[in-house]
């Protein structure tokens, strides 16, 4: 029987050509969707001139769908990759089967389909009740829909027993054992989120207000025993939020009674946070005296915890935590900024809190006194505890005309840590000082001390016979080797490496530097870069190890003889011989 023509014209086969969906999925999802198309595992497509829709089955039969919008593809899935926007591999292979020349007479019967909505236009009123009465039973989020479309049509008034049965019913998490449950799940949830705002439409605020914290209830339940990793719940109840919001602004309840229950919801949510600084989201229905209520309830509730010292254990009390939050976003609302660091005051555990109380007296322009809040964090904490403690006393000093106590401070942190790192944060207090010559070459001597001494001990260490622990690497000169790098002084970079050795990045790094000049320093580096790469065993780390062999071969065409080439690119072939994948990359490039 002779095949049916192909219609190359079509939207979807413009939109969803082999280059476009390697490009939408990138190498790797697309080489994966390929196996998926060739497989068989995709089942009952049903193709059209611009939109395909199919199950594909990958660890749990999916939903996929394809069309095409103005010319540009849009697609969907509901696997996990899919529900997150990206183009997955259950899309490439039902965009792969789509476009091939094989479904063709699958495509040109689906133009021919009957208009589903002329057909439903002539059913009477019975049979269309009975057809969508089936057809909801098999999908939960349309059953959801209709029932809630159902109570919020009630012809004697919506009544909140309905709504409450129907959201109960939504959020029960009792069926979801699967991603594919979880994505119908949010899906009916999400359809209760729709009827509430258009009850809210309806003029019927009060009872959406009611409606918004009872779905917020069942939200917190069903967030201890639903999988979210993907954040849906938590986007869920925003949404809830955002609904109660715009609820209370149109029914403008008793602002005092709407502070105490909005209180105790902040202070007393679960996981999601709900109603998190909501004296600043709902300032204008609260009111003067909503905020006042607000204001008091928070007092209250601060009164009870002790302040806490530096020294003193940090509390992990989350009450205390909320209330700390709901007492800073009243601070931050009156705009006195004395206020906002008496609340910050009463927690000076850590060196973190006399960073945020300089920061909040840098805003309002008081650089003396932030400058003495760092100094104080100092005193109590010490110069190593919080890098951006120091960072902020050195600004301030520089502003105050300081500069040499901003390098003494600078100089206090490297002498205890003598490290690239330190070293790096160093160099800019001593150069806005104007003073780097001098104190550059006294950070080098004591960095090159604290490499002999290190080696020195390691050395001790080895000769007792005492095991170095698993996590410690061993000392060497990486230190100095990344500090000549980031003076870019390659030359010296290279010979501290050559005394002391050096991580295997920064040979790499040392390698790249010298390829251009020193080829036959770069190429041992290289190759043995190589092998790190080979030994990761998966496909990417062949790709790039094959790009650096051939960089490898180009160097050693430079330098070596031709055999040598010839010599290396047999010793990686036998060494790595049963690597199947590599050995292919190797074949294709005709080495």
């Amino acid at each position: 029987m002779p095949r049916l023509p192909r219609d190359r014209g079509s939207e979807l086969e413009r939109a969803f050509s082999r280059p476009a969906v390697r490009a939408l999925a990138g190498p790797r999802t697309f080489e994966r969707g390929e196996d998926y198309a060739a497989g068989g595992l995709v089942k009952s497509p049903r193709i059209t001139d611009s939109a395909a829709d199919a199950s594909v089955q990958g660890s749990h039969p999916y939903q996929v769908h394809l069309w095409v919008v103005g010319g540009d593809p849009h697609f969907s899935c509901s696997c996990p990759v899919g529900s997150e926007g990206a183009f997955c591999k259950h899309a490439v292979a039902l965009a792969l089967v789509a476009t091939s020349p094989d479904t063709a007479g699958q495509r040109l019967r689906a133009k021919a389909e009957v208009d589903v909505g002329s057909y439903l236009g002539s059913l009477d009123r019975a049979e269309l009740v009975r057809l969508v009465t089936e057809l909801a039973a098999t999908s939960d989020a349309a059953a959801t829909h209709l029932r809630l479309e159902a109570a919020r049509k009630d012809p004697t008034a919506p009544s909140d027993p309905a709504f409450i049965a129907a959201i109960d019913i939504a959020f029960a998490p009792d069926d979801v054992n699967s991603y594919r449950d979880l994505y119908h799940y949010f899906r009916r949830i999400e359809a209760t989120v729709a009827t509430l705002r258009q009850l809210l439409e309806d003029g019927q605020a009060e009872m959406v207000i009611r409606l918004a914290e009872h779905a917020l209830e069942r939200a917190e339940d069903a967030a201890q025993s639903v999988d979210d990793s993907n954040g849906e719940m938590r986007d869920i109840a925003d949404a809830l939020q955002e609904i109660h919001l715009a609820a209370c602004r149109r029914a403008q309840p008793d602002p005092v009674e709407l502070a105490a229950h909005l209180f105790d919801w902040e202070l007393h949510s679960g996981d999601l946070d709900v109603f998190a600084g909501a004296a600043k989201a709902y300032a204008s229905v609260l009111g003067g005296s909503g905020a006042a209520a607000y204001l008091a309830l928070a007092e209250a509730a601060w009164a009870r915890f002790p302040p806490l010292a530096p020294g003193d254990k940090g509390s992990f009390d989350s009450a205390r935590f909320r209330v700390t939050n709901i007492m800073e976003t009243l601070a931050g609302l009156s705009g006195d900024v004395d206020q906002l660091v008496a609340v910050l005051e009463k927690d000076l555990s850590s060196p973190y809190q006399f960073c945020r109380i300089a920061d909040q007296l840098r805003a309002a322009g008081r650089f003396p006194e932030a400058l003495s809040w760092a100094e104080r964090g100092l005193q109590c904490f010490g110069a190593k505890a919080d890098e951006r403690l120091v960072s902020l006393a050195t600004d301030e000093y520089h502003r105050a005309g300081q500069s040499e106590r901003a390098v003494e401070l600078a100089w206090a942190v490297f002498d205890a840590d003598p490290c690239a790192t330190t070293y790096r944060r160093l160099k800019p207090q001593a150069t806005r000082a104007g003073s780097w010559h001098t104190w550059r070459q006294r950070a080098l001597d004591r960095l090159r001390q604290s490499v002999a001494d290190r080696i020195q001990q390691e050395h001790a260490e080895s000769s007792t016979g005492r095991a170095k622990p698993h996590w410690r690497t061993g000392a060497d000169g990486s230190d100095l080797v990344e500090v000549f790098l980031f003076e870019d002084d390659s030359e010296q970079a290279w010979k501290e490496a050559q005394a002391h050795g050096c991580s295997a990045p920064l040979w790499l790094a040392l390698a790249r530097r010298r390829e251009a000049d020193h080829p036959l320093d770069a190429i041992p580096i290289f190759q043995d870069q190589v092998e790190r790469l080979i030994d990761q065993m998966n496909n990417q780390s062949y790709e790039e190890a094959v790009q650096l062999i051939g960089r490898i071969i180009q160097l050693m065409a430079q330098t070596t003889d031709p055999e040598a080439v010839q010599a290396y690119l047999a010793a990686v072939r036998a060494r790595h011989r049963r690597k199947r994948n590599l050995i292919k990359l190797l074949d294709a490039r005709k080495w």
